[in-house]
C-alpha cells in the first residue's frame, strides 16, 4: 500500500513484497532485508573507455571481412561500439598511428650488465668517499699527536727548569 507523506509516495511492505514509490526515490527496504537499492536516476561517475591498439586493429580486421549487409552493424552491437569508432580508427590506421600506439610505453629495460655496472660504480664511489674520510682522520690524528708531543716536550722543559731552583 502506498502512503503519501510530504507530497511524496513512500514504499511499504505488503505481504512480503516491496511496493515501489515514485520514480527516482530510494527504496526503504528490499524484501525485508533492509538493504537500500541503488537509485535508477543516479548514474555512477562516467568513465571514458580506452581501447588498446591491438583491440582496434582486431575490430577493423573483422569489420573489413564483413561483406553481407548488416554484418558490420551486428559487429558494432556485439562490441558495444559506434560507427564513428570505425571511421576514426581507420583514419588512425591509415596514418600509421595505430602501429605507433601498439609499441610498449615507458622506458626500455636496461641490459642486466648495465645495471650491475651501475651498482659497482656506486659501490666504488662510496668506497672512495670513505677512503677520503679515513685519510682526513689519519691526518688530523697525526696533527693531534704532533701537538701533544710538543706540549709534552714543552712541559718537561718547564718541569726541568722548575726543579733546579
Amino acid at each position: 500500500m502506498l502512503e503519501k507523506r510530504n507530497g511524496r509516495r513512500e514504499t511499504q511492505e505488503v505481504a512480503g513484497r516491496a511496493l515501489e514509490g515514485a520514480v527516482g526515490e530510494r527504496k526503504r527496504t528490499t524484501r525485508g532485508r533492509g538493504v537500500s537499492a541503488p537509485d535508477p536516476e543516479l548514474v555512477e561517475v562516467a568513465r571514458r573507455r580506452r581501447f588498446t591498439a591491438e583491440y582496434k586493429l582486431g575490430v577493423l580486421r573483422e569489420a573489413d571481412r564483413c561483406s553481407a549487409p548488416g554484418e558490420i552493424g551486428a559487429l558494432l552491437r556485439r562490441e558495444g561500439l559506434y560507427s564513428s569508432h570505425l571511421s576514426t580508427w581507420r583514419a588512425q590506421r591509415d596514418k600509421g598511428s595505430l602501429h605507433a600506439l601498439s609499441k610498449r610505453r615507458g622506458r626500455k629495460k636496461s641490459h642486466p650488465l648495465q645495471a650491475e655496472n651501475e651498482k659497482l660504480r656506486r659501490r666504488a664511489r662510496r668506497a672512495e668517499s670513505e677512503l677520503q674520510k679515513a685519510r682526513r682522520v689519519i691526518e688530523v690524528q697525526g696533527n693531534v699527536s704532533a701537538l701533544l708531543e710538543e706540549l709534552l716536550q714543552a712541559g718537561s722543559a718547564t718541569d726541568d727548569g722548575s726543579s733546579e731552583r
